[in-house]
């Protein structure tokens, strides 16, 4: 059997991470009774970093897949592939993971298709078996593997919906964004800004969430608060980041962006 090298998945430095609530124990005491772990919430709100931080941690490699509405149980899995006239088997991203007795990540469950997230199933129960149909075998899950995914509700629908079968093979933590004060001292790490400039990105995120389902599907992120602050802090102007980096990817409606630069102004 090919030998996987875990390194390259192996988180070496710290990921800076403020945790808002008990999210860290009780992660830990998901991975120490082997139960799968759900992480939904909003874009930009710090899923990914938690995962990040997680698998540093633990110590455990951490391999994320991005899903899609192309992705299929193949692209998980495996597949044949040919290579200099040989055809050969390639592990997907959650065999590997399998394999290692790492964290397997899918980002944004509910974008890949139905069909796909079925193969997840005999994993995310207490079977925590893989079956590679095509090579006819069956992959046990070493105690040190973790499944983890994660989705944002606020973009379901009924077509993207995640399955009662799927979520309640699953625990589930719920992360929102971080209070004023640790929003502001995430973006002054992340970023090297002030503190004066840090609240007032604050204070402009929150007006913006204030206008989610009024004018704005969701509002301004910890992630866009982070890029306006390191525009500023490469020099560009205050308002010109606002705008490029918060308001410009909220919306492309121009009355709400008119509103939005006079929002600018007025906390600038």
């Amino acid at each position: 059997m090919k030998t996987i090298k875990t390194e390259e998945y192996i988180i070496e430095e710290e990921p800076y991470y403020l945790p808002s609530g008990r999210e860290i124990e009780i992660f830990e005491a998901a991975y120490k009774n082997q139960i799968p772990v759900i992480l939904k919430g909003p874009t930009g709100c710090g899923k990914t970093r938690f995962m990040q931080h997680m698998a540093w941690r633990l110590k455990r490699p951490l391999i994320t897949v991005s899903c899609h509405d192309d992705l299929t149980a193949s692209d998980l899995v495996g597949r044949y592939l040919v290579r200099g006239g040989e055809t050969v088997w390639v592990d997907g991203p959650l065999t590997k993971a399998v394999k290692v007795g790492g964290f397997c990540y899918l980002d944004e469950i509910v974008e890949a298709r139905k069909d796909t997230t079925v193969v997840i199933h005999p994993l995310a129960d207490d079977r925590r078996i893989l079956p590679i149909e095509k090579l006819g075998e069956t992959l046990q899950a070493p105690p040190q593997f973790l499944f983890s995914i994660s989705y944002n509700p606020g973009y379901q629908s009924i077509l993207k919906d995640l399955k009662q079968s799927t979520r309640q093979r699953f625990l589930a933590i719920e992360f929102s964004y971080p209070d004023k004060k640790l929003e502001k001292q995430i973006i002054m790490h992340e970023s090297g800004i002030d503190e004066t400039t840090a609240e007032r990105l604050v204070s402009f995120a929150e007006k913006t969430r204030n206008l989610k389902d009024r004018g704005l599907i969701e509002g301004a992120s910890t992630r866009l608060l982070i890029h306006a602050a390191k525009l500023i802090s490469s020099g560009i102007e205050t308002t010109e980041a606002c705008k490029t980096a918060i308001a410009e990817p909220l919306t492309d409606d121009h009355e709400m962006l008119s509103a939005l630069s006079e929002l600018i102004s007025s906390i600038f």
